[in-house]
């Protein structure tokens, strides 16, 4: 499977910001970028938030009110603006798309979130 092209991490301290973007290849008909999941060492991966065909959201807990997802969908990208860091917001952070049955996944994007 093609994977997506994500990009945007990078290290900050706590406070600060950072904004991460997700592009789908245009190969592939009706894919659909949906957001970002994040996975720490030795931990599953988990929900930041994601957005639906229909523009609904969903996001973890622990994320509302710093964090906001958009997307265009004409350049097949979303982003997901990341204000207030935590340190426990430090993991690898995956864009996910989907078109019917299939995932689609980037490599990943590391933020580390530290003073």
């Amino acid at each position: 499977q093609v994977q997506l092209v994500e990009s945007g991490g990078g290290s900050v301290q706590p406070g600060g910001s950072l904004r991460l973007s997700c592009a789908a290849p245009i190969s592939i008909v009706g894919i659909h970028v949906k957001g970002w999941y994040r996975q720490a060492p030795g931990k599953q991966r988990e929900l930041v938030e994601i957005i639906s065909r229909s523009g609904n959201t969903n996001y973890a807990e622990s994320v509302k009110g710093r964090f906001t997802i958009s997307r265009d969908n004409a350049k097949r990208t979303a982003y997901l603006q990341m204000n207030s860091l935590k340190p426990e917001d430090t993991a690898v952070y995956y864009c996910n798309a989907e078109r019917l049955d299939m995932d689609y996944w980037g490599k990943g994007t590391l933020v580390t979130v530290s003073s």
